[in-house]
């Protein structure tokens, strides 16, 4: 039987909203039923914490877990995979798939491929579905918002997944989830909800902004010795979008 859950509320991840879908996924990849597919695919736009949830979740269910680089070759991408199960590689690309999938089947561990995009655009999806093929052995793909259109052109694999699931824009309850981890419990200030509000509107739901945009109270808190900040206090204060600076005139 497939490795079950071994979840943990750890004290430096949010229980944030795509942590919890994440979560979901890979519980329904090893929960399925002998006779469905086992791959599932985690995507959205940049910035909305998905590696965060995906490092949660191999944690949590002892996936294997590769974040993959442009830079990786097929091979890069197999060297990769069985470094993080500690085998030793063999000299051949089919050897290494091999390799990989008799340690799945071995371990009864899930795998978790981040970055699944460079994957793609190597076209080395094959490497992963001979992997899946071979150990039966749930996969969980994470990639960016337009990862399922890019997957359509490999119809065997495209058939072979189980779930799409969107990675979904912060809300108010992520943002107050991150501002007690990253300002109220290291500093003892309050930030208002209406603050937070705005927050989320300035960094248009995307986890990491939220994050700097938080940093940026927090130091101007510390720096005015507040400590509750609300709307009308921050004031005019400049919040972070993303945007990069508008070009000057020169007069």
């Amino acid at each position: 039987m497939m490795q079950q859950s071994q979840t943990v509320n750890s004290p430096t991840v949010a229980p944030l909203r795509n942590v919890a879908l994440a979560d979901g996924v890979m519980r329904e990849l090893i929960e399925r039923p002998a006779h469905l597919p086992g791959m599932a695919a985690f995507f959205g736009p940049s910035g909305y914490g998905k590696t965060i949830a995906a490092s949660f979740v191999a944690t949590s269910y002892r996936a294997y877990y590769v974040e993959c680089k442009s830079t990786w070759t097929k091979k890069a991408i197999l060297l990769a995979i069985l470094k993080e199960m500690g085998v030793v590689p063999m000299p051949t690309i089919y050897q290494m798939v091999d390799q990989i999938a008799e340690q799945l089947m071995l371990s009864q561990r899930p795998l978790l491929i981040d970055e699944m995009d460079h994957i793609v655009e190597k076209k080395a999806v094959e490497l992963i579905r001979d992997i899946y093929e071979i150990s039966n052995t749930p996969i969980l793909m994470v990639g960016e918002e337009h990862f399922p259109a890019k997957l359509k052109r490999w119809e065997r694999f495209h058939n072979r997944m189980l779930v799409w699931q969107q990675a979904q824009p912060s809300d108010l309850s992520d943002a107050r989830e991150l501002a007690y981890l990253y300002v109220t419990e290291p500093d003892g200030i309050e930030i208002a909800d209406d603050l937070l509000e705005e927050v989320l509107r300035q960094s248009r739901g995307a986890a990491r902004r939220i994050v700097v945009n938080l940093e940026l109270i927090r130091k101007q808190a510390l720096r005015r010795g507040w400590t509750a900040v609300d709307l009308s206090t921050w004031g005019g204060g400049q919040l972070y979008t993303g945007d990069a600076p508008a070009r000057r005139t020169m007069v």
